[in-house]
């Protein structure tokens, strides 16, 4: 039990090497003790998973376990999207949300999401409840009840939930107009539960799909939706003709996007988007919430329209409070992860493409000129990331070097501006850098903004110089 620790956005491990069914039910049992002691004798929970190997199965132990201990159970009849279990668990008032899934991590994992009552994440608090039930946990005094009784006698009940949240996209959306502009989709499932949706609700004819078989090993691949993994994508959209070429991760939350022309649209384009269409064209307001990674162009947008821009630690965790305490407009990181007024608070990469692709129609415009509006009216901003793998050693000797504000210029310029909400954070009048440490790898995240690709990766490769990080791997 000391091996399970829940992290940022659940608990993965390796199947059959900690993830194993043994642990499946301890996390399990934990979750329906916690959910006892803070919503009843009769508590309600939905369960379901993604496409990863054995999923089907872990879930079903892990309903079993529930429903053995009193905890009422929803239970997903196929594979389901994290974003369609968060908006299960509110939409029939469930008190808790289990998701099977190791979201964007390598096949080899898999992984144990919970979300709370109000279709997001568990907040840390709830997690930290959870942790301490495993923590004490007395040995079962008998084996969980087989799934077919339990469904039988109606402790279990299963739904096909993916429908019904198809469904409700129907209604938030207007698919109709998007398939009457006639506009061509491509969308790379990378072999996630986000599998079929998009031609689900735009029609087979309007959509070309790749990676869309079921195949648990994601062919042998991380299925996380950034560019250097979705280069198939990138050359589909420009061969087939299509608009825009949409993917999305594992379980669906994440999204990436490409343009007409094959060029990749990142997270800070698509929430700046986000921002305008919502606003501007829709009549919505409500704050904007971005985490400390994500471009400074939504601190301009807020300001030419009046919008309020909140700046959060790194981790959908903390957005998702914020849409939960208060009036978001737009909620999202630089990971992928976004989230918009009148939905589930939580990341919904199908939603959020499909979204994109309602305003390009009602717009009538191509996405990359969407994207040049902003540039026209913000001015250009262009983000970058790189990711130093490293030795524990040399991790620390940077992270000694910054906390003594070692780093005093970028590219000749003056810091102006050092901050540490969660890494450290130097700004000069040509842009930002922020470099941020991995909690469990001997990794260092970097991230910077300029006004031009070149500056961007210029800042980059002065602090990668100026740390003693060159020849590390990237």
């Amino acid at each position: 039990m000391t091996q399970i620790k829940f992290g940022t956005d659940g608990w993965r491990a390796i199947i059959a090497d900690q993830y194993t069914f043994e642990n499946v039910a301890l996390v399990s049992r934990a979750t329906a003790q916690w959910l006892r002691k803070n919503y009843g004798d009769r508590p309600k929970a939905v369960i379901g998973h993604d496409t990863r190997f054995m999923g089907r199965a872990f879930s079903e132990l892990s309903a079993r376990v529930l429903a053995s201990e009193g905890v009422r159970v929803l239970f997903a009849s196929d594979v389901a999207t994290t974003p369609a279990i968060s908006w299960a668990t509110r939409a029939f008032d469930c008190d808790a949300g289990v998701v099977i899934t190791a979201s964007h991590n390598p096949p080899e994992y898999s992984g144990f999401k919970i979300k709370a009552n109000f279709g997001g994440p568990a907040s840390p608090e709830m997690i930290a409840a959870v942790e301490q039930e495993l923590a004490s946990l007395a040995p079962a005094a008998e084996a969980p009840r087989p799934f077919a009784d339990l469904v039988e006698e109606g402790v279990i009940e299963v739904r096909d939930l993916n429908a019904e949240y198809l469904e409700m996209v129907r209604g938030l959306l207007d698919i109709e107009a998007i398939k009457a502009s006639g506009i061509k989709v491509a969308h790379d499932a990378m072999y996630g539960a986000g599998r079929g949706m998009i031609a689900a609700l735009l029609g087979q004819e309007r959509v070309v799909e790749l990676r869309s078989a079921l195949n648990p090993g994601f062919g042998g691949k991380a299925p996380e939706p950034i560019e250097r993994n979705l280069k198939d994508l990138a050359e589909t959209v420009v061969r087939e003709g299509c608009a825009v070429g949409l993917a999305n991760d594992g379980d669906a939350d994440r999204i990436g996007m490409f343009d007409e022309r094959g060029e990749f649209v990142d997270s800070h384009q698509m929430l700046a988007l986000l921002v305008k269409y919502l606003h501007t064209e829709r009549g919505l307001t409500g704050d904007v919430v971005k985490t400390y990674s994500t471009t400074h162009m939504l601190d301009k947008m807020g300001a030419a329209y009046g919008l309020n821009v909140v700046t959060t630690a790194i981790g959908f965790k903390y957005i998702g409070q914020r849409i939960v305490e208060g009036d978001v407009l737009v909620g999202g990181e630089e990971s992928g992860g976004m989230a918009v007024k009148g939905h589930i608070p939580e990341r919904d990469g199908v939603y959020i493409g499909l979204l994109i692709v309602e305003m390009m129609v009602k717009r009538g415009k191509k996405l990359s000129e969407l994207v040049h509006e902003l540039y026209d009216e913000f001015g250009v901003h262009i983000c970058r990331r790189t990711d130093v793998h490293t030795t524990n050693e040399r991790k620390q000797a940077v992270l000694d070097r910054l906390t003594q504000q070692g780093i005093t210029t970028l590219q000749g310029r003056p810091v102006q501006d050092y901050g540490t909400m969660d890494g450290f954070k130097l700004t000069t009048d040509g842009g930002w850098l922020l470099v941020r440490a991995s909690g469990t790898e001997p990794v260092l995240r970097i991230y910077s903004e300029a006004d031009s690709a070149e500056a961007a990766e210029g800042i980059l490769s002065d602090a990668v110089a100026q740390l003693g990080l060159e020849g590390e791997g990237h």
